[in-house]
């Protein structure tokens, strides 16, 4: 056993070190100057690290928003295609008579043809649909 404060005795959270040298990071001066912090770690230096990072999530968000911009490709096609094909405007997921009652609100509005309400309807259905797009993909 050696004495109170030799290295051999102090807890983990306590090394003999420097701060310096336990993130292995030799000051220049010990060394002539011609080391570099990145050089005697093997890793970058934290600008460095930073500008990886930074490029990494550019990367990342330059991969999602080519992702996004597909999805919505694939969407609006899939859409035009489902519009083409309808027969059937009676089915509609939002009610026709609030939709028109909305449309009366308005006071320059005297008649409502009864294709106006499920065109809205279709439209407001698609953009629910595409902002909720947006959001899992965006």
């Amino acid at each position: 056993m050696g004495a109170v404060g030799s290295s051999a005795q102090m807890p983990y959270s306590m090394a003999p070190y420097p701060p310096n040298q336990m993130m292995g990071i030799v000051p220049p001066a010990s060394v002539g100057g011609a080391v570099q912090p990145s050089q005697t770690s093997g890793l970058p230096s934290p600008p460095a690290q930073l500008a990886q990072q930074q490029i990494a999530y550019q990367h990342i968000h330059q991969q999602q928003q080519q992702q996004l911009h597909q999805q919505l490709q694939n969407f609006w096609a899939n859409q035009y295609q489902e519009i083409e094909q309808t027969t059937d405007f009676k089915n509609h997921s939002l009610p026709l008579a609030r939709i028109k009652k909305i449309m009366k609100a308005d006071e320059d509005v005297r008649m409502i043809s009864a294709e106006a309400p499920v065109i809205f309807a279709r439209a407001c259905e698609m953009f629910i649909l595409e902002l909720t797009l947006r959001h899992v993909y965006g």
